[in-house]
C-alpha cells in the first residue's frame, strides 16, 4: 500500500529504517550494505529528508550518521502509518487484547531494527493463554499476509534481551492502556 504513495523504494526503507524504531541510527555505507543498493541512491534519499528537517546528522569519526528528527511535527504520523503499514495496529486489536494478563508487547527482529520483513517477531509479557494466541496469529496473518512469531515471557525478569540483535521496540503497554481509558 504504501508502495502507491511513495514510489522510491530506497526512501520506503529508511524510514522503516529511521521511523519505525526512532532510536536506530546508521552511515552510509552501513545502509548500503544493510539495504544492498548502492551509496549514490542512498545518499540522494538521505540529503531529501535530512533537508526537509527529518532526519539529524551528526559526524562521528569519518562517518555521518543519521536519526530520524523525534522532534518533527510529522514523525509520530510517519511512525503511526508505518505501523499500519506493517499490520501492527490490526495485531494489537485483534490479539492482544483477548490474550490475559498481557502486560507489555514488544517488537523485535528485523522490524526492530527499521527493516522490512515478511515476518513481524513479537515478544510478550504477561500470562497469556497460548492455545488462544495461536488461533489469533492465524487469524491476523490472514489479515495482514505476514508471518508472525512470538516468545512470551511470564514476567520482565525473565526477559534477557542479550538475544536480540536491536532493542526491542515497546509497542503496547497495560500501563498505557490504562491510562488511556481513564
Amino acid at each position: 500500500m504504501i508502495e502507491t504513495l511513495i514510489s522510491s523504494k530506497t526512501r520506503i526503507k529508511l524510514l522503516l529504517k529511521f521511523f519505525l524504531n526512532g532510536s536506530n541510527e546508521s552511515y552510509l555505507r552501513g545502509l548500503e550494505n544493510e539495504f544492498g543498493e548502492s551509496t549514490n541512491a542512498i545518499r540522494i534519499e538521505l540529503n531529501r529528508l535530512s533537508k526537509a528537517g527529518m532526519l539529524e546528522c551528526a559526524s562521528r569519526g569519518n562517518k555521518k550518521f543519521f536519526r530520524a528528527n523525534q522532534n518533527h511535527p510529522l514523525y509520530q504520523e510517519i511512525h503511526n502509518i508505518l505501523l499500519k503499514h506493517i499490520g501492527i495496529d490490526k495485531i494489537i486489536e485483534s490479539v492482544i487484547s483477548r490474550l490475559g494478563d498481557v502486560r507489555k508487547v514488544f517488537l523485535t527482529g528485523r522490524f526492530a531494527s527499521g527493516i522490512d520483513s515478511n515476518i513481524i517477531d513479537l515478544m510478550i509479557i504477561g500470562d497469556v493463554d497460548l492455545n488462544y494466541l495461536v488461533r489469533l496469529i492465524g487469524k491476523a496473518e490472514k489479515m495482514i499476509n505476514r508471518k508472525i512469531r512470538y516468545i512470551n515471557y511470564k514476567s520482565e525478569d525473565e526477559v534477557d534481551i542479550s538475544h536480540f540483535r536491536s532493542e526491542p521496540l515497546l509497542i503496547w503497554s497495560a500501563n498505557e492502556e490504562r491510562n488511556n481509558e481513564e
